[in-house]
């Protein structure tokens, strides 16, 4: 854990509600992970929170400016280990595994159309079905795969049914945790 103290008003999502909250500069924490582009900072009222890579500046990192999507050409084939490899570039903010190690990721299915692009359909779930931070990890599956050249459309799908256990988890993230 490294000690930050944020050098700017910022905005962050709190850890788990995934509610916006502002964060007034001088505020101390220390950083937890940093992962999948962003950060994870506990607060010193033990509180967590995420702070997007674009305010990274704010913690003392680099801020990420979000990467320029490629030039989406319609016609471009994908390849399913392309959204698979996409998807493992989410992070779960409060466990340092992306979401396709810990089991969250149910199915992806494509369905191309010639001159349109192909549209991507994701069924994933939560650790917990009153996780605040579901609408996150949905926008981060979107914002993931959507960065796919070809790929013109991004479904996903929230299930509970079955519901997550660990058992879903890869042996690697069990044995990290």
């Amino acid at each position: 854990m490294t000690e930050v103290t944020f050098s700017r008003d910022t905005h962050a999502i709190l850890i788990p509600d995934g509610d916006r909250v502002p964060v007034a500069q001088g505020v101390r924490g220390w950083l937890m992970q940093e992962l999948g582009g962003h950060y994870t900072v506990q607060l010193t009222n033990g509180r967590l929170v995420r702070v997007n890579r674009v305010d990274g500046d704010a913690i003392g990192r680099d801020a990420e400016v979000a990467p320029e999507p490629e030039e989406n050409d319609p016609d471009a084939e994908v390849a399913l280990p392309q959204v698979w490899e996409a998807l493992k570039q989410c992070y779960d903010p409060e466990i340092p595994q992306d979401i396709v190690a810990l089991g969250l990721i149910y199915d992806v299915s494509m369905d191309a159309k010639s001159g349109e692009g192909t549209a991507v359909q994701v069924v994933m779930t939560l650790t917990a079905p009153g996780c605040g931070m579901g609408q996150v990890l949905v926008d981060d599956v979107r914002r993931s795969v959507r960065g796919i050249s070809g790929v013109h459309d991004v479904e996903v799908e929230l299930t509970f049914d079955p519901p997550w256990t660990q058992d879903r988890m890869s042996e690697e993230a069990k044995l990290s945790l």
